[in-house]
């Protein structure tokens, strides 16, 4: 007899990227729906992984991260966005980006509490809020100004909002918000409690001279911020699963709570051999070249077609209109 059961999540089957992959491997077509490249990582991270587990470093790490590697994070994230967080009590290693977010915002929002997100958005957004207890409260990005629409958050701000969730460069569209738009999202939450996570992982991948501008940078945004980046994206070792987050002390102390239950610390020799590849090179400097001409292939492969399109502005992802095509929905 089969127990009944009262899912947490009604409304949420197989993710969207299981299906399609699974459809790409059936038809041996090739795969345009995940995010993970073709091509292997580079063999000094092999290397340095392979020498951190032969040197023992296979036990458990410590909760936060590695030492080390969390120095070097913070040292990287200063010489970018010219701010120093604290090694010691505002840095996290996590097991992906996505489990940083998942984290983020178990820590963070309490039932009951507004949750918006900028749609389209990344599919773990809202499951994450449902499972914490929050409402998703969605806002349209603005597809056509290729920007974050901060009067449209100001709209759908209440006496019950908790927390923003942003993404730029922002998946799927491909867009990256702009100065501007992050100065007005920085005003716009200046006499509030609302708090900002921001979604980084593409952070590298920009193109045409586009500026990634990040949360930290505005003083506003940093103090009621969360910050998450990841490796995988970075260094293309999607399957590794190790992220990273930045907060002010107090975030990343109730971001931590959390961490420990849910995970409590990550691959160790990954985290060893990550801080070295961070002390000798600075191979994610080129990264947006390397993309961009993989990006300008693709979409002089398509401009023939039926689909219509503006170059994306980052990330691995190329939005299309299939319009003129056909009528039916995504």
């Amino acid at each position: 007899m089969a127990i009944p059961l009262q899912s947490r999540l009604p409304e949420v089957g197989t993710t969207i990227f299981t299906v399609m992959s699974a459809l790409a491997n059936a038809h041996e077509a090739v795969n345009l729906s995940q995010g993970f490249p073709d091509f292997d990582c580079s063999s000094r991270l092999k290397e340095l992984v392979t020498h951190h587990m032969k040197a023992g470093h296979n036990q458990y790490a410590p909760m936060p991260g590695v030492p080390a590697l969390r120095e070097q994070l913070v040292r990287k994230f200063e010489q970018q966005h010219g701010h120093a967080y604290d090694s010691e009590k505002e840095v996290t290693v996590t097991a992906g980006a996505t489990q940083a977010i998942f984290t983020a915002i178990l820590a963070l929002v309490h039932p009951g509490d507004e949750v918006i997100i900028i749609e389209p958005a990344y599919d773990c957004y809202a499951p994450a809020i449902h499972m914490a207890g929050g409402k998703v409260i969605r806002v349209p990005l603005d597809i056509r100004g290729r920007d974050m629409d901060t009067s449209l958050i100001a709209a759908a701000l209440t006496e019950q909002t908790r927390l923003i969730i942003i993404n730029s460069p922002h998946n799927p569209t491909g867009v990256c918000f702009s100065e501007s738009s992050m100065q007005s999202l920085e005003r716009l939450l200046a006499d509030t409690d609302v708090m900002v996570l921001s979604d980084e992982v593409y952070e590298h991948i920009v193109f045409d001279d586009k500026v990634h501008y990040g949360l930290a940078k505005y003083p506003g945004l940093r103090e009621r911020g969360v910050v998450v980046s990841s490796f995988g994206k970075t260094y293309h070792n999607t399957g590794w699963k190790l992220g990273y987050c930045f907060a002010p002390e107090d975030l990343m102390t109730e971001f931590r709570k959390v961490h420990q239950f849910n995970v409590f610390s990550v691959n160790r020799p990954m985290q060893h051999a990550f801080s070295d590849l961070l002390a000798e090179e600075r191979s994610y400097d080129d990264l947006s070249a390397f993309y961009q001409e993989k990006r300008d292939f693709f979409c002089r492969a398509v401009a023939g077609s039926r689909f219509d399109f503006t170059a994306s502005e980052g990330t691995y992802f190329q939005l299309l209109d299939y319009g003129s095509i056909a009528q039916e929905p995504d």
